[in-house]
């Protein structure tokens, strides 16, 4: 059933704990509605257009990419957090903004800079997302950053759950001076757990990703709907449209399945989360932020379930061996443009050669970082061609 009525443990824009840099409020949107403009309006956001989900960009133009993944899970964010009665603005703002600082080339892009930066403070998507709307998109004469709401921020940095634990790696250093008493003086309270709107976010990303990728999947050929058959969740949704529609061609059956797949997959977190706030007598945003786990969150029979499908796509598609020649190539992609532009930063545009050009290692290690995590797939790949093919040396 539809309501319109907010819960008492939805947040409510008008009790925002504020922007860090103080601004007269918006005459015709929310705190958190505006908040979701400037995140549309990033260079970031759309540099996402052509950022890799498991296919480089160039690859195939059905294929997702983090900007479509991103707007798939705003629209289930969305979703759930209307029919849980919650600021569903605030839910797809976060659900928006939870990739921002994802690489070129997805996790193999992530996992290079990891290691490139190993010796540098370390490289985490999940801080690079926090960076972007808290330091380095820059489009505003008053601050730098977006300046974006308290819970917005919070729901960014916190939305997979409380975030103490990874304070001592090297990474989440930037994250460490926005908690209590820390050199930015706002606490975004990195013990607790973040609204039920950033849950919906993070349980939406879920959702997303596992739908699109068996859709993807398909589409380019790594496996079939016959071999989805006996795989938990989509098996039976291939069945039972197929049931529904004897002649159905495979394209449509696919497009049915995981649309049917999704709506399971809502149903039961609606279930779940229901009954956890029931069980746990959640009233207040803030017994939201001090319950003993996660609130929106699948099933146990949901949770054994997609640990069949997430192997079956690992082995299938992750692993399949096109993917990892695409891996490989990719990751060497970004170690090349690294390695030079720490040797030689005055390659680097002039934008980006005032931080690198230092003797700093550290300091330049991150500037030539944050620059290379900006690119997308097609700039890399154009970079290092000009860079490194002596074909090109006269279009420098």
């Amino acid at each position: 059933m539809i309501q319109n009525e907010r819960a008492s443990y939805a947040e409510k824009h008008e009790n925002s704990l504020g922007r860090r840099i103080p601004e007269p409020p918006s005459r015709t949107r929310t705190p958190f509605a505006r908040d979701r403009d400037r995140i549309i309006h990033a260079t970031a956001f759309r540099r996402l257009k052509e950022k890799t989900q498991v296919f480089v960009a160039h690859e195939g133009d059905t294929y997702r990419t983090r900007l479509t993944h991103s707007l798939e899970v705003a629209q289930i964010a969305r979703s759930l957090a209307h029919a849980l009665r919650l600021d569903d603005d605030l839910a797809e703002t976060i659900a928006l903004a939870h990739d921002l600082g994802h690489p070129p080339f997805s996790h193999a892009g992530e996992d290079e800079l990891s290691e490139l930066m190993a010796d540098y403070g370390g490289f985490d998507h999940n801080v690079q997302s926090f960076r972007v709307v808290t330091e380095l998109e820059l489009r505003y004469p008053a601050f730098a950053g977006l300046n974006l709401s308290w819970e917005t921020v919070e729901g960014v940095v916190k939305h997979n759950g409380p975030v103490l634990h990874h304070l001592d790696e090297p990474a989440w250093a930037k994250v460490a001076e926005y908690h209590t008493g820390g050199a930015m003086n706002w606490d975004l309270r990195l013990g607790t757990f973040a609204s039920l709107e950033a849950q919906c976010a993070a349980i939406a990303d879920d959702i997303a990703y596992n739908n699109h990728d068996v859709d993807d999947g398909v589409q380019a050929g790594l496996f079939t709907l016959n071999d989805l058959a006996e795989i938990p969740l989509i098996g039976p949704a291939i069945a039972a449209a197929r049931a529904d529609y004897p002649s159905i061609d495979d394209r449509m059956l696919r497009l049915e399945a995981v649309r049917r797949m999704i709506g399971v997959m809502v149903d039961d977190v609606l279930q779940e989360t229901e009954h956890r706030l029931k069980s746990h007598r959640i009233e207040t945003p803030e017994d939201v932020r001090l319950a003993p786990e996660t609130l929106v969150q699948f099933s146990a029979g949901m949770m054994q379930e997609l640990s069949v499908l997430r192997r079956f796509l690992f082995e299938r598609m992750y692993r399949h061996y096109r993917v990892n020649r695409t891996r490989s190539q990719a990751r060497r992609v970004l170690a090349q443009l690294f390695n030079l532009a720490m040797a030689e930063p005055e390659v680097l545009p002039p934008e980006w050669q005032k931080a690198a050009m230092t003797q700093d290692r550290t300091a330049r290690a991150r500037a030539v970082c944050d620059y290379i995590a900006g690119m997308t797939d097609r700039y890399a790949i154009e970079v290092h061609r000009k860079l490194f093919s002596l074909d090109l040396a006269l279009d420098l």
